[in-house]
């Protein structure tokens, strides 16, 4: 979706001006890529899109509610992370094609309270859900006097 959430005290420019910092016309309907993003910011969105808000598809650029959650973490800004995984989840169920995300996190919390998996189909990592070297060095991470 094209909106931009409504919550009180923010605005698309906020973030949009933290986001392109460089961009002397950035405007609420400008398309969000994410090739103009900084190293730093990259690693933001690569953990948003994997983690935080799993989504399938290119990565290419940021979605609306993405760049808000990009806000709320850099501004330290608190949001209701298992609201937001219900309508991630009940998104995911009204869509004809889609995966029901957060697999790892909701496996996690069947084992904890004991649900029996016993028949589930578990499906492994997959090389984009891990973090080495090679995913680093494709972000933009440059490794310097041993660190990164």
């Amino acid at each position: 979706t094209k909106k931009w959430p409504e919550v009180e005290g923010f605005h698309p420019n906020h973030i949009l001006f933290i986001l392109y910092p460089n961009d002397p016309n950035i405007h609420p309907n400008m398309a969000l890529c994410t090739n103009r993003l900084s190293v730093d910011n990259r690693l933001l969105h690569h953990l948003i899109v994997h983690q935080l808000l799993p989504t399938g598809g290119g990565y290419a650029k940021l979605s609306r509610m993405q760049a808000f959650l990009m806000w709320c973490i850099i501004s330290k800004v608190e949001f209701c992370y298992p609201l937001l995984m219900l309508h991630t989840m009940v998104r995911a169920f009204t869509q004809k094609k889609s995966v029901l995300p957060f697999g790892c996190i909701l496996t996690k919390i069947f084992r904890h309270h004991q649900v029996r998996l016993e028949g589930e189909i578990g499906t492994k990592l997959k090389k984009e859900d891990t973090y080495n070297k090679s995913t680093l060095n494709r972000m933009g991470w440059k490794k310097q006097g041993g660190n990164w």
